[in-house]
């Protein structure tokens, strides 16, 4: 077992998150457990702080979320590093990994070639049967 309320689990989620380009540091304060504070180098504005304690009548220690949720089981410090990843991934860079697929999927659609974004694409009205004459015309 860790002793001084869990530091060393935290330290070794420290270890793991840096691994994976997180900021993370073990923050020992005075009047309060200790907590990992972890920030996103990309998104600063995106950050966590991660407690180590014993679940409710439980002698086993977890690392829990800044709100109070337990997050993941001490023994798998990578498990915890995934979750922590992922809840810290901007939304922008989601948002930039769809928007470069549909861009992929379309220049693959059009042959690779790039376009005129003016130009307009015919090739559905070409597929269309020619209309003989508009309803209310003669």
């Amino acid at each position: 077992m860790v002793s001084d309320g869990g530091v060393g689990y935290l330290e070794e989620l420290e270890h793991e998150l840096d691994t994976r380009g997180l900021v993370a540091r073990v923050v020992r304060t005075r009047s309060g457990p200790a907590f990992l504070r972890v920030v996103n180098p990309e998104a600063a504005s995106l950050a966590e702080d991660v407690t180590c304690a014993p679940a409710p009548e439980s002698p086993d220690h977890y690392f829990w979320w800044s709100w109070g949720e337990l997050m993941h089981r001490v023994d798998d410090p990578g498990g915890a590093a995934v979750k922590l990843a992922h809840v810290l991934q901007p939304l922008l860079l989601d948002m930039r990994e769809r928007d470069r697929h549909e861009r992929d999927r379309h220049e693959a659609r059009d042959g690779g070639g790039r376009r005129d974004p003016r130009e307009r694409d015919h090739r559905d009205l070409r597929d269309r049967e020619p209309c003989e004459r508009r309803v209310g015309r003669s």
